[in-house]
């Protein structure tokens, strides 16, 4: 569906997404890598679990959230991809804050 407009480049990188070897150009954000490889599923809706991928690629709309390197809620079309890091869709919704656990997840500490 989506190809670059030319292979020429300042090199490429490996990363990896949902256990999977993933090539993308040096400079390339999480998305626009994603993308290049075919792959369009990034995350899945909290309410009926549905499939989500980019739409807007400049940080607006959060169709791309993915879960990288353990950290949920990152937007993939504003991040650069880099050698080594470690990529998953993003299941549901996710809590924001010192935790960035699912908002399911039991809080530690007292009562509220």
């Amino acid at each position: 569906m989506f190809k670059r407009i030319s292979d020429v480049g300042p090199g490429s990188i490996e990363f990896e997404f949902e256990g999977q070897a993933v090539s993308a150009q040096v400079g390339d954000t999480v998305a626009a890598a994603l993308l290049a490889d075919g792959r369009i599923h990034f995350r899945d809706t909290p309410e009926k679990d549905r499939p989500r991928g980019p739409f807007c690629m400049m940080g607006v709309c959060f169709d791309c959230l993915v879960v990288i390197d353990g950290v949920p809620n990152r937007q993939a079309c504003q991040v650069v991809a880099v050698p080594g890091m470690k990529v998953a869709r993003q299941k549901g919704a996710s809590a924001i804050g010192p935790d960035d656990g699912p908002i399911d997840a039991p809080t530690s500490g007292g009562a509220a």
